[in-house]
């Protein structure tokens, strides 16, 4: 019923930037809070950033003050503006509900930073 799908990654030097998309269906996404995840192989997924409905955002350390969350609640999609990327953002990055739902969990889009 719900499908969520990220784009937006790629390659980028450390000091670069990325904005990250995730497209949603579902008639009730605009009461959802929804975040994005990140996970690199061997370590759990990790919450990034999150948003409510109404659009206030909360961030966690690992990104905080080089990231900006936000959504467009007519058009269905998170963003994610990610800037001053270093060599451990690279991950896979996810959306997914807070807390997630584990049926929601799409394919991501992978960010690779290199030194």
């Amino acid at each position: 019923q719900v499908q969520l799908v990220e784009s937006g990654g790629g390659l980028v030097q450390a000091g670069g930037s990325l904005r990250l998309s995730c497209a949603a269906s579902g008639s009730l996404f605009t009461m959802y809070t929804m975040g994005w995840y990140r996970q690199t192989p061997g370590k759990e997924r990790e919450l990034v950033a999150s948003i409510t409905g109404g659009g206030h955002p909360f961030y966690e350390d690992p990104m905080k003050g080089r990231c900006t969350i936000s959504r467009d609640n007519a058009k269905t999609t998170v963003f994610l503006q990610m800037n001053s990327l270093k060599p451990e953002d690279t991950a896979i990055y996810y959306c997914n509900t807070r807390p997630p739902t584990e049926r929601y969990w799409g394919q991501g889009t992978q960010v690779t930073v290199s030194s």
